[in-house]
């Protein structure tokens, strides 16, 4: 089927909508396990999942099928936000005691093993491991999504907001970081291909 111009633009905007909902839907329950609803908050997962389907049955009263336009499924897309947020959560994640080996094996199994090699080679560097290690730093990472960034056949950018919990010998903080996660793959089958800081590109 053919559409005009004006319908073209509509199309991609409800495309966009749809994605922006999906992608907060993801980082309730859905993309964190069943046991995250106390970190997410049960009145904010159901405020995004009510504008998720808002936003599809939008697209229903048009009798257009938003996936059709897409190269996931709703279920591929859980399964690629489920894979950035476990590799969010344990690449914020270290302590001083810890080897570069013990720190990306987490990731390892969801992540391709050139960007491994790299995430611990980054690890490893003498001056930032010193002061990691002087200062006795320990980081607790959580991992959100906050958008779909970009998408094509076989891949899908993230922007993932990384806070953590930090305590060293000055005390304890927050910081958080944002970035942009690629995952490649199809399906149910995905792992983190690059990460990039927002800023950075990564699209």
């Amino acid at each position: 089927m053919e559409f005009s111009p004006a319908a073209r633009r509509l199309l991609f905007g409800l495309i966009v909508c749809a994605l922006a909902g999906l992608g907060a839907y993801l980082i309730g329950p859905a993309a964190h396990g069943a046991g995250s609803s106390t970190r997410q908050g049960g009145s904010a997962s159901k405020s995004a999942n009510g504008g998720t389907a808002a936003i599809v049955n939008a697209a229903a009263r048009g009798r257009s099928d938003i996936y059709q336009w897409l190269p996931f499924t709703p279920t591929g897309l859980n399964a690629a936000a489920s894979v950035v947020v476990k590799f969010g959560d344990a690449y914020g994640s270290y302590s001083y005691g810890q080897s570069a080996t013990a720190y990306v094996a987490p990731i390892v199994p969801i992540t391709a093993p050139q960007l491994v090699s790299q995430i611990e080679a980054a690890y490893s560097v003498p001056g930032v491991a010193a002061t990691r290690l002087t200062a006795q730093q320990v980081a607790v990472g959580t991992a959100t999504i906050g958008s779909i960034r970009a998408f094509g056949p076989s891949s899908i950018t993230f922007l993932v907001q990384v806070s953590q919990q930090l305590t060293d010998t000055a005390g304890r903080r927050q910081q958080s970081t944002v970035y942009a996660v690629t995952v490649t793959g199809s399906g149910t089958s995905w792992q983190v291909t690059d990460i990039e800081l927002a800023t950075a590109g990564n699209s």
